[in-house]
């Protein structure tokens, strides 16, 4: 059924979800998110994407994720037509928690100092 390996169809729909909100989607309320990881179930039937976004506030949080669902069928839709797959699976959108993305930046930041420093 499926062209792609699970872990290929996640990079792929993570690659293709983020250009499609950058491009098709014209919500002002999705203009921030950056999808993170995306888990496909093995028999490919759902798909969590995660995301996060600039802002910590709760507003915006509630704001992006009405955006997202909304937004929804319009990226189902995208991929199916961009993705060589049979079925499209259901997409949840689940906010990315562990990314509060000025300390990502920091730690990212860190390690490649503290990589350097063991050259």
């Amino acid at each position: 059924m499926a062209h792609y390996r699970q872990g290929r169809l996640e990079q792929e729909i993570q690659r293709e979800v983020n250009d499609i909100l950058l491009k098709r989607v014209r919500d002002p309320r999705v203009q921030d998110v950056t999808v993170t990881g995306v888990e496909v179930t093995g028999d490919y039937q759902q798909a969590t994407i995660y995301y996060s976004i600039l802002s910590d506030k709760a507003s915006d949080g509630e704001k992006t994720a009405q955006g997202l669902t909304k937004a929804t069928g319009l990226i189902r839709s995208e991929l199916g037509s961009r993705l060589n797959i049979f079925k499209v699976p259901e997409l949840t959108f689940v906010r990315d928690e562990s990314v509060q993305y000025g300390s990502h930046i920091d730690e990212l930041l860190n390690k490649l100092h503290r990589d350097d420093s063991n050259l």
